[in-house]
């Protein structure tokens, strides 16, 4: 077993989440399946993905567990994945923050940049995280997600105890979150709700999310049209319910209107001649109760769009 001691900068995260971290090739099934099997083990004893980790404590690691089939030899090899900081990286992440506080740093998540590595990402939210450390000191840490291509607000928590306080918040669905899209049609219904199930389903090496009615996880997105474009286009809200992997994408194109370029969900039909192929999603609001109310503004290539429909921002 390879042996790796918690940091400062992963104290109060869940033991799952410290694997997404610094294993991220390790699935969650994968991770789960090693839990049992005593195959990883926090200070010594068994542990749950839920537990969470302090500074100090050391995770221990069966080397097959990370798939990487190494040699005890080889144990030197199994370091947490890194990325060199660069200067114009960290201009990028000051210049992207919205609000902050004693407790919170928001900011404006680029269309593009994921927020955690993963298999064949290096670059993400999470690996730039040491640019806001600011007067703290300490490395922000991540409390809920947006889809790689999403732009607009993520919330990130300055310490354990407001990273373990905004976890209960999202996880209890008290936040309210306000995404603002361009969609291809115009829906007939101006306020309409979406209630189905949602799958995370294999595609070769690729995973996808479909409605699955009977081993689906409920999801539910209310929208309401904001403008419509004659009959090819409509600029809408999305306020997500739940908060299932690319819920809003395979909501809006299982009613017949894909988000515009999101070539994932809606093919051709999500591309239209003289706009912007990126994915036309922003997490645009996000209003935590009694805590912040924050507002995004529009990426690049949307205001593009934007004034190129007469619409405004």
């Amino acid at each position: 077993m390879s042996e790796h001691a918690v940091e400062e900068a992963d104290t109060g995260i869940r033991l799952d989440r410290w694997f997404k971290r610094h294993f991220p090739e390790v699935t969650h099934g994968l991770l789960e399946k090693a839990l049992r099997k005593g195959d990883v083990r926090l200070n010594g004893k068994k542990a749950k993905a839920a537990d969470r980790v302090e500074k100090g404590q050391v995770i221990a690691v069966r080397l097959q567990v990370t798939g990487l089939r190494l040699q005890e030899s080889e144990t030197h090899n199994l370091k947490p994945v890194t990325y060199n900081l660069q200067p114009e990286d960290a201009r990028m992440m000051q210049e992207a923050v919205l609000y902050q506080n004693a407790e919170v740093i928001v900011i404006n998540k680029p269309p593009g940049l994921a927020v955690q590595g993963g298999s064949k990402i290096t670059k993400s939210v999470d690996s730039l995280l040491d640019a806001l450390r600011f007067d703290a000191g300490v490395r922000p840490k991540l409390v809920h997600r947006l889809d790689r291509d999403t732009s607009g607000v993520l919330v990130l928590a300055r310490s354990a105890a407001s990273a373990a306080k905004l976890m209960k918040i999202f996880a209890g669905r008290t936040a309210e979150k306000t995404y603002w899209a361009l969609v291809k049609g115009a829906p007939q219904i101006q306020d309409g709700k979406i209630d189905l199930p949602l799958a995370k389903q294999e595609e070769g090496d690729h995973e996808k999310v479909a409605i699955d009615e009977e081993g689906g996880k409920r999801a539910v997105t209310h929208y309401r049209v904001i403008e419509r474009l004659s009959r090819a286009l409509a600029f809408v809200e999305l306020m997500p319910i739940t908060g299932r992997t690319h819920q809003l994408r395979v909501h809006m194109a299982a009613i017949g209107h894909p988000i515009i370029g999101d070539g994932k969900y809606g093919a051709r039909e999500a591309m239209m001649d003289g706009l912007s192929g990126k994915l036309h999603l922003h997490a645009r609001r996000i209003v935590i109760p009694g805590m912040l109310d924050v507002t995004a503004p529009l990426p690049k290539h949307m205001r593009e769009s934007w004034e190129r429909l007469g619409l405004e921002e």
